[in-house]
């Protein structure tokens, strides 16, 4: 990434502000715990001359700065870490024990305060900005508990933005994909209802074991011949329980299912088929099934008009060749979704790297690269200022 494309503004805060990423990565917090960084965000927001309000969606933060009377635009980032034990061996690596910022959220959290620090001084706009530092993005819904919270209510935007570290490409590098860009993600508990018994004697048992090798099999006929070939559909069993002796069979059986699309309408049918297929299967054994059918994640889909926007942002400052023209859609799934489904905006990527600064999200090794924290800073400003223009 060329050092020419940085704001002056967000250079001379560039050192400071990795400090402070690496910090908050040294100290992670899992979703809803996020009790240290969100003060220490409120803090910089108060100090910087923001309006601040904090326990929204109980840890999420979110900072209010006005300057005119036109539109009002939103910029997310996530401050989650996950549970995972790191083993980057870094200087800054976590110092709690089974925690770690393995997805870049602490880089998201630095990236926008880095943007609102610059954006407050030069105040080179006209409108509101919402700069909303959301909790538990990592599974447990913190868009939406920030949305009950009524988040676009009380911080009323006409767009709405966010943006997430993505490793394998160039480092700096921005990316656009308009529609669905995240799939959905539903998780399916399937209990199995059959009549145990002893191993010896398997016929006067119903075995619920039999009933989920059967369904294991069965739900992969979903993806090859319920859905479009040219659909994204896919259905994973992730857990299968029962029993704790070779020699009995047991009374029932559990099992955990991921679901993912990048269509409602697959989404729908996934559901509808699944339903249909393990109450079928269980019967055709004289067994019974219990399905629990969680709605997680919709499918994460960019507004047309607010991507194209964002992604002449980027190319009218960094020019073709540092934009990311062979993206697809990804199958993980971002609950930055439920706040798209209320206001329009998208969702973007920044490249976090190749080789060995492209170590996957969600690994114990993984950590965002600094590198990127200028640009995106950068980034955000430019966006805010011409939509503010």
């Amino acid at each position: 990434m060329d050092a020419g494309h940085v704001l002056p503004g967000i250079a001379a805060l560039q050192d400071e502000m990795i400090a402070l990423r690496r910090s908050i990565h040294a100290h992670p917090e899992l979703g809803f715990e996020e009790f240290v960084t969100s003060e220490r965000v409120a803090q910089c927001l108060t100090q910087w001359g923001f309006q601040v309000s904090t326990g929204v969606g109980k840890t999420g933060v979110v900072g209010t700065l006005k300057n005119g009377e036109g539109r009002s635009i939103g910029l997310r980032a996530d401050m989650d870490a996950l549970p995972i034990q790191e083993t980057s061996g870094l200087p800054h690596a976590s110092r709690i024990d089974g925690v770690m910022h393995a997805c870049g959220h602490d880089g998201h959290t630095a990236t926008l305060l880095a943007a609102a620090r610059h954006l407050a001084q030069t105040r080179a706009f006209n409108g509101t900005l919402q700069v909303i530092f959301q909790p538990a993005e990592e599974g447990l819904g913190g868009a939406r508990k920030m949305l009950e919270d009524g988040l676009l209510e009380r911080f009323p935007c006409d767009a709405i933005f966010a943006m997430h570290n993505i490793p394998g490409y160039p480092v700096g590098h921005l990316g656009f994909y308009s529609g669905p860009f995240m799939a959905s993600a539903d998780t399916v508990t399937i209990n199995i209802i059959g009549n145990g018994g002893h191993g010896a004697v398997p016929h006067k048992a119903i075995d619920p074991v039999v009933v989920c090798s059967s369904i294991v099999i069965a739900l992969q006929s979903i993806v090859s011949r319920n859905v479009n070939p040219q659909d994204v559909a896919i259905i994973t069993v992730g857990s299968i329980h029962a029993g704790s002796a070779s020699n009995v069979i047991p009374s029932s059986a559990q099992m955990s299912l991921s679901v993912r699309a990048l269509t409602p309408e697959v989404r729908q049918l996934l559901e509808v088929r699944i339903t249909e297929l393990v109450n079928g299967q269980a019967a055709s054994f004289g067994a019974r099934a219990e399905i629990d059918y969680q709605h997680c994640h919709p499918v994460l889909i960019n507004h047309p008009e607010h991507t194209a926007f964002a992604r002449e942002v980027a190319l009218d400052w960094l020019g073709e060749g540092q934009l990311i023209n062979d993206l697809r859609p990804f199958t993980a799934s971002e609950d930055f979704a439920f706040i798209l489904e209320k206001c329009p905006g998208s969702y973007l990527v920044i490249g976090n790297g190749e080789g060995e600064s492209g170590c996957q999200l969600h690994n114990p090794g993984y950590d965002f690269n600094d590198a990127c924290l200028p640009i995106g800073a950068s980034y955000w400003v430019k966006l805010v200022e011409r939509f503010l223009s």
